[in-house]
This record gives C-alpha cells, sequence and structure tokens, in this order.
C-alpha cells in the first residue's frame, strides 16, 4: 500500500507538468496477468486478517519467492517501459535479501521501535539485529502520515522511484536533454 504514495504523487507531479491521465491508459503491458498471478500468491502467503485461513511458514516462503519470479518475468518482459527497469533493480534488491536470511526479509529494530506501536512484524518479515547483507533490508521507518505504511528498506525506495518514472513517462512528460556545448562534438 506505501507504493500507492508514489504513483499518486507522480499523477499530480504530471498533470502539473502537461501530463495526460488517459495516457496511463495506453500503457501496453506484455503478459499482464504475470502481476495479477504473483499477487494472488502473496495473498495466499500472506493473508491480511480478514480472511479466512493461514498458510504453514515453508508454503508462504514458497509462494512468496514464486511470486517474485513472476514479477521478475514480468519485468523482462516490459523492460521497454521506462521506468520498469528500475522497478525490477528494486525487486531484486529486496529478493536477495530476503533469500540471503532464509525467506524472509529482515527488518532492523530500530526501525520496528521507529515504526511505533502500529507496527506489526508481517508474516513475511522478521525483526533481526544482525542480518546478511543489512544495507538491503527493511532499515527506516515510514513517517506515521502515510496511510498503512511501516518500515521500508533501500529495494522499496527503488521500487518507488521506478513506479514514478512508469507513471510520468506514460503520462507523456519528458525530461529535456541538456544543449550540448557549442564546441562539443
Amino acid at each position: 500500500m506505501a507504493l500507492a504514495l508514489p504513483v499518486v504523487a507522480a499523477v499530480a507531479l504530471g498533470l502539473l507538468l502537461g501530463g495526460k491521465v488517459s495516457r496511463l491508459a495506453e500503457l501496453h503491458l506484455r503478459r499482464w496477468w504475470l502481476f495479477f498471478v504473483a499477487i494472488a500468491l502473496q495473498v495466499v502467503a500472506f493473508p491480511v486478517g480478514v480472511l479466512p485461513w493461514s498458510t504453514d511458514e515453508r508454503v508462504a516462503t514458497t509462494l512468496w519467492l514464486a511470486s517474485y519470479a513472476l514479477l521478475i518475468v514480468a519485468a523482462v518482459l516490459n523492460a521497454r517501459i521506462k521506468g520498469v527497469p528500475i522497478v525490477a533493480l528494486g525487486m531484486c534488491m529486496n529478493l536477495v535479501a530476503i533469500v540471503a536470511n532464509g525467506g524472509t526479509m529482515p527488518v532492523r529494530p530500530e526501525a520496528v521501535l521507529a515504526a511505533g506501536d502500529d507496527y506489526g512484524t508481517e508474516a513475511n518479515s522478521t525483526v533481526m539485529a544482525d542480518a546478511h547483507l543489512s544495507w538491503l533490508v527493511d532499515r527506516w521507518a515510514a513517517p506515521d502520515w502515510i496511510p498503512l505504511a511501516n518500515v521500508f528498506s533501500i529495494g522499496d525506495m527503488v521500487i518507488a522511484v521506478g513506479a514514478v518514472v512508469i507513471v510520468l513517462s506514460a503520462m507523456g512528460i519528458r525530461v529535456p536533454r541538456p544543449l550540448k556545448s557549442r564546441g562539443a562534438s
């Protein structure tokens, strides 16, 4: 849910810069259904409180890793879209942290404390003081004004930047290239 904020901000920025929301509908994703299958696997693996089931930890980890595999395949198939390679990089960063730490995303204890009483360790994360590749783990708390956000990693930040690039590009925003100096060839 925390990814919604950068996307909403990107749409607002895109409108301010003259982009068109209607152009978002023209974004053609290859094998778009892979995204939905990946999300469905994550819902099965880590059901929210209102869903009437729980998933065994090993099965949940397997489903989670399978969902990442599908998302990476979808990203590779859509790499021609500006921003998708950035999102893929962020996903790979998170996946490396997850695999290096036994199938769970480590959360630094300081991040949990900073997140406050509203933070509940998710089924796919574990508080760890000495995680492998600690620079890739969930290490910061999101500000409490962000709805449904709790902690995030550098990979999450890269994914958010990629999402913003996708939205702005799809809305027709083009970043001007710097003019070459007169003496340059």
